[in-house]
């Protein structure tokens, strides 16, 4: 159980950095760079949660 509840956290985390990015995008004066952060924190998060899913259906 502790797994899925990782993973519920993670997934909040992802679609709030999604959130995030659009937000950011509608904003002419955003930084490109901020926008490139978000981007790839929000895809390391999508690779934890991919690993994290392989795992929990290896077990």
């Amino acid at each position: 159980m502790a797994i899925q509840a990782h993973l519920a956290e993670l997934e909040k985390k992802h679609r709030a950095l999604e959130d995030e990015i659009n937000e950011a995008l509608t904003h002419p004066s955003t930084d490109d760079l901020k926008v490139l952060e978000l981007k790839r924190r929000k895809l390391l998060l999508k690779d934890e949660i991919a690993r994290l899913r392989q795992d929990a259906s290896v077990h």
